[in-house]
C-alpha cells in the first residue's frame, strides 16, 4: 500500500510498510522539518521533476561503513600524490548544482530539481546537510553532498569533473569524520567496488540512532 502524504501534517508511516521497490508514501513537501523527520526514519525523497513526490524507505539499504572502504593502490598513490586539496561545507550550493548538472550516460535529465536544490541548500543552512569538495587550482573539480543522522551520513549525490575526484570526496568523508556509516540509498556498481553492502531496514534505523558525531 502506497500512503497519500498530507501537506498540513508533518508524518509518516511505518517505513516497514513500503513497497518491495521501497516505495513508501507519495505527496506532501519538502519543508526541513519533513525532510529531517524521513531522514530520521530512514526514509528519503527520490521523484523526477513533473512527477509527485515520493517518499522512499528500502527493505534492504545500501550502505558503506567506512572502515571497509576498499582503496585502490592507484588511488592511494593519488592521495600520496594528490594535485587536489580537499574541503568541507565551503561551496554547498556549487556542489548540488554540479552534481544536479552532470551528465551520467544512463540517466536522462536529474532528479534533483531547482525545488530539490533549494529545500538541501535550506538543509545546508540550518546545518542539517553537508558537503565535501575536491578542488584544483582554486576550481570545483569534485564532490559529495548528503545529510547528517546522528553517526550516519545519508550520501544523496556525487560528481566527478576529472577522473577519482567524486572518489577522494568519500575517502575524505570516511576518514575525516567518526561515521558509523555512509547511506548509499540505491545500489550501484561503482559503490559495491567500494565496499558497499546490504543490511536490513532494522539494522540502518538503528545505526539512525547512535550518538551524533560534528561534521
Amino acid at each position: 500500500m502506497i500512503f497519500q502524504l498530507d501537506t498540513k501534517e508533518i508524518s509518516f508511516p511505518d517505513p516497514s510498510y513500503a513497497e518491495d521497490d521501497g516505495l513508501l508514501a507519495v505527496g506532501g513537501d519538502l519543508s526541513a522539518e519533513r525532510l529531517m523527520l524521513a531522514y530520521q526514519h530512514g526514509i528519503f525523497p527520490w521523484f523526477n521533476a513533473e512527477d509527485p513526490i515520493c517518499w522512499y524507505a528500502p527493505h534492504q539499504r545500501f550502505v558503506l561503513y567506512p572502515d571497509q572502504l576498499k582503496i585502490t593502490k592507484s588511488m592511494q598513490q593519488l592521495i600520496r600524490n594528490s594535485p587536489f586539496t580537499v574541503s568541507h561545507n565551503q561551496a554547498f550550493e556549487k556542489v548540488i548544482k554540479a552534481c544536479a548538472e552532470i551528465h551520467r550516460p544512463d540517466q536522462h535529465g536529474t532528479w534533483i530539481s531547482e525545488e530539490m536544490q533549494a529545500a538541501y541548500i535550506k538543509l545546508h543552512n540550518l546545518g542539517y546537510a553537508h558537503s565535501i569538495e575536491v578542488w584544483k587550482d582554486q576550481e570545483l573539480v569534485g564532490g559529495l553532498y548528503g545529510v547528517q543522522v546522528n553517526q550516519v551520513f545519508c550520501g544523496e549525490s556525487m560528481f566527478s569533473k576529472l577522473a577519482n575526484t567524486s572518489k577522494l570526496a568519500l575517502i575524505y568523508l570516511t576518514q575525516a569524520f567518526n561515521f558509523r556509516l555512509i547511506d548509499c540509498q540505491i545500489e550501484s556498481a561503482h559503490l559495491r567496488s567500494l565496499g558497499a553492502i546490504f543490511i536490513s531496514q532494522e539494522e540502518f534505523r538503528t545505526a539512525l540512532k547512535t550518538s551524533d558525531v560534528q561534521l
